[in-house]
C-alpha cells in the first residue's frame, strides 16, 4: 500500500460515523408495535391531493410528552439557509397556535408562534406547555417571504413533561390502544446525539415494499444546496449497496431531504453520506432493509369516487425519473 493510499484509508476511517442506525426495538411487543406502522411512514403517495410541506413523524391527534421532536418534511423543493437566494429552495417555519399569515408579500414575523429555522435545520426539540396545541409548517425563501407552501394543521395535545411522567407502556391484553400512545411518544422523542445523519422513517433492518419513500434529517447542522460555502450545511447523498456493490448513488445536491427507491425484492445496504458543499464528508451512517416485494400503488380517481390502481412499472418509472434529477430540478406530475 503506497502513502497516498494510507493517508486515504486514514481520513476515512477518521470521518464521523453514527455508532450505527437506530435499531428496531429489542422489547417483542414494542417491535410489533413500531412494524405496524412500517408502510405508513415509507408509501409512496405520488398523486395524492396533499401539500408538499408535512410532519415527517407527528399525525393529526398525537399525545405527546414535552419536549417532542418535530421533523419537517418538504418534496419537490430543496432546503437553504435564510439569506441565501437560489431557485426552488427556502427554509421551515413552525406556526404555534396561531393562522398562516394574511400576506404572501410580507416576510414572516419573528415571535414565539412563528419560530424560523434559517439556518436549513430539519428538525426541533420543541418545547410546550401541557395542554392542546396547533402546529402547521410553511416553507418560505431567503427574505422569509412564505411560498404558501404548507403543511395541514395537526392538532395535538401535549401530557406533560419528560422529566415528570414517565413513557408509555404496552400492555398486551390492551395492544392497540397502548401500542398507539407508545409508538406516538417514541417517534417524537428527541435525539440525544449533538450531532448525527440519520433516515427519519426507517430502522436498522426494516422490512419494506418498493418503490418506498426515504425521509432524511440532520442534527447540528443545516441542509444547504451542493457547492455552497455556507457554515455547518451540507447534502444528502445516498449509496445503494448489494452484496458490497454500489448498484446506484443518489446525490440530492439541491437541498433535497426526501426521495423515492424502487429497488427489486432482496436485502440492501443503504450508506447515508451528509456531505459539505465542497463534497467532504461531514457525517455518516449505513441501514440495512429488505425488499420484500413490489407493490402496486393507488391514487385517487378524478372524481374521487374510488381509488384506480397505479401500476407498480409506472410508480418505478416516476420513481426512477425522481432518483434521475435528484440533483436538479424536477416537476412530476400526473
Amino acid at each position: 500500500m503506497n502513502r497516498r493510499t494510507s493517508l486515504s484509508v486514514a481520513a476515512l476511517l477518521l470521518l464521523p460515523l453514527n455508532a450505527s442506525a437506530r435499531p428496531l426495538p429489542d422489547d417483542p411487543l414494542e417491535r410489533r408495535c413500531w412494524l405496524q406502522f412500517t408502510a405508513d411512514r415509507t408509501t409512496v403517495n405520488l398523486f395524492a391531493e396533499s401539500t408538499p410541506v408535512t410532519f415527517s413523524n407527528l399525525r393529526d391527534g398525537f399525545q405527546v410528552r414535552s419536549p417532542l421532536w418535530v421533523e419537517f418534511g418538504i418534496r419537490g423543493m430543496g432546503v437553504m439557509p435564510a439569506g441565501n437566494k437560489r431557485e426552488q429552495t427556502g427554509h421551515h417555519h413552525l406556526l404555534i397556535d396561531t393562522p398562516l399569515p394574511a400576506s404572501v408579500a410580507d416576510p414572516i414575523p419573528f415571535s414565539d408562534k412563528h419560530r424560523h429555522f434559517g439556518k436549513g435545520q430539519t428538525a426541533v426539540a420543541l418545547e410546550l406547555s401541557p395542554g392542546p396545541h396547533n402546529l402547521r409548517l410553511l416553507f418560505a425563501d431567503h427574505e422569509h417571504r412564505p411560498y404558501f407552501v404548507f403543511s395541514r394543521k395537526m392538532n395535538i395535545i401535549v401530557t406533560g413533561s419528560r422529566k415528570d411522567l414517565p413513557k408509555p407502556k404496552i400492555d398486551p391484553a390492551r395492544f392497540a390502544e397502548t401500542c398507539q400512545a407508545w409508538y406516538q411518544d417514541e417517534v417524537t422523542t428527541p435525539p440525544t446525539a449533538e450531532k448525527l445523519v440519520y433516515v427519519k422513517n426507517l430502522r436498522n433492518g426494516e422490512t419494506v415494499g418498493s418503490p418506498f419513500l426515504l425521509k432524511l434529517g440532520v442534527v447540528g447542522l443545516g441542509v444547504a444546496a451542493e457547492r455552497t460555502a455556507i457554515a455547518d450545511t451540507g447534502f444528502f447523498q445516498i449509496d445503494v449497496r448489494q452484496n458490497r456493490s454500489v448498484l446506484r448513488s443518489l446525490r440530492l445536491s439541491d437541498g433535497q431531504t426526501e426521495t423515492v427507491l424502487d429497488l427489486e425484492p432482496g436485502d440492501y445496504d443503504l450508506d447515508l453520506n451528509f456531505l459539505a458543499g465542497n463534497g467532504r464528508t461531514l457525517l455518516r451512517d449505513e441501514l440495512q432493509v429488505t425488499v420484500s416485494k413490489r407493490q402496486t400503488m393507488t391514487r385517487p380517481s378524478a372524481t374521487r369516487r374510488s381509488p384506480e390502481a397505479f401500476p407498480v412499472e409506472a410508480a418505478g418509472a416516476v420513481a426512477a425519473a425522481m432518483v434521475r434529477c435528484a440533483g436538479s430540478d424536477c416537476d412530476l406530475r400526473p
